[in-house]
């Protein structure tokens, strides 16, 4: 090739990334806004759109050189929306530099930076994403970091998915006396207690998802988890549940909230599976809380745009159906008006395009049965998702 071809054929390239980027500019503009029902409102601040995955910046590199201009459109916009960044260990000096970058950076964009936490001992009961704090001090000094990092700056704080929906009680690494369980509420309370108080921030506690714990089980441990002191709960992290199964389940979750504060037991609440007039009729009989009093939630909808994957039957030993599933898409864009009382926002806090770990379904592995190839490691960029995510987008991604 000659020098002035390939001088032509830089400049295509050049011309046409130029090209995916306004349109991917174009497709994500809306999403820091919505609308109010009942006419205009004051736009909502901006929420934080952080370096992406380096990974990706790869993807759009290949899909270019392929001529593929709109896929690499579609991922470029995926990376250009709206989410959250994790923070999954690391010394007290160096999170504290980073999340004090973080939230910095986003003030002066005029956006709110949401901060996902992931770093409570024993993390995901050791499995995919095993890992997190050696003991209480660490963590407790750990979160005192995050507290210096942040300051008075604002931020939304993802405190420790999986935390509280999946206790050390859960899954065989707690003793007789419950020690380990009880130290796992003691480590949310003291970081609650910590950045809560702080002048801009809002905290959210684990409540899974609608698909998992009834409400008479996720609210008692949101309860000794400290949530009376916190903003709220969060939803669907990771996860793929449908946006109005969600907002069913968070107010049903802080509606048991508000009646327990009130001295009544979580045992008497309506949980997910009522029949929903039944559940309807007990609300309206039992709780008149206003919803500026009660607890509020948050919602990932990252990836739940096609809403869960349904495993073929009998033929996985454990499907996984949590774990990089086939066929989903990107959500709702991220907004903080969303319409709902009770929810404070819809986020994208699960990285959309990242792994959720090598996948096997129950055999002997590596391969994950339902792709027909080995996953990716848990947080490593996955291209063949990411795609997947873009293409069934719901909304649609770009025009």
């Amino acid at each position: 090739m000659t020098a002035r071809v390939r001088a032509r054929s830089s400049r295509t390239l050049t011309v046409a990334a130029a090209a995916v980027a306004l349109a991917a500019v174009s497709a994500v503009a809306p999403a820091h806004a919505a609308g109010h029902p009942g006419g205009p409102a004051p736009r909502p601040a901006a929420l934080y759109t952080p370096p992406a995955n380096p990974g990706s910046h790869t993807q759009i590199l290949d899909l270019l050189k392929q001529h593929r201009f709109k896929d690499a459109a579609g991922v470029l916009a995926m990376t250009l929306t709206p989410q959250a960044v994790w923070y999954t260990g690391a010394d007290p000096d160096q999170v504290r530099a980073s999340v004090h970058k973080t939230v910095t950076d986003a003030a002066r964009r005029h956006a709110v930076p949401v901060l996902a936490l992931y770093n409570i001992p024993g993390r995901d009961c050791a499995q995919y994403s095993a890992g997190g704090a050696a003991n209480t001090a660490d963590y407790q000094a750990w979160i005192d970091a995050i507290r210096a990092g942040v300051g008075s700056l604002p931020a939304i704080i993802v405190l420790e998915p999986d935390s509280l929906a999946l206790l050390p009680s859960d899954c065989g690494m707690d003793d007789a006396q419950g020690t380990k369980t009880t130290e796992r509420y003691d480590e949310i309370h003291y970081a609650v207690d910590a950045l809560e108080p702080l002048a801009g921030t809002k905290v959210y506690l684990d409540a899974g998802h609608s698909s998992w714990h009834s409400v008479n089980d996720i609210v008692p441990r949101l309860v000794a988890a400290g949530v009376d002191d916190a903003t709220g709960f969060f939803l669907n992290v990771s996860n793929y549940r449908t946006d109005s199964e969600l907002a069913w389940y968070g107010k049903l979750v802080s509606s048991c909230l508000s009646y327990v504060h009130s001295g009544g037991p979580a045992a008497d609440c309506p949980n997910q599976w009522w029949a929903v007039n039944d559940a309807q009729a007990w609300l309206d009989a039992h709780v008149h809380t206003a919803p500026s009093a009660m607890k509020h939630f948050i919602t990932d909808t990252s990836r739940n745009g096609q809403g869960p994957w349904t495993p073929p039957a009998g033929v996985y030993s454990d499907p996984q159906d949590w774990c990089n599933p086939p066929g989903r898409g990107l959500g709702a864009r991220p907004t903080l008006a969303t319409g709902d009382p009770l929810q404070d926002a819809r986020l994208w806090v699960k990285i959309p395009g990242e792994s959720d770990g090598q996948c096997t379904r129950g055999t002997a592995g590596p391969t994950d049965p339902e792709r027909g190839y080995q996953d990716p490691a848990a947080g490593q960029w996955f291209p063949q998702q990411a795609l997947e995510l873009v293409h069934e987008a719901n909304p649609s991604l770009l025009p």
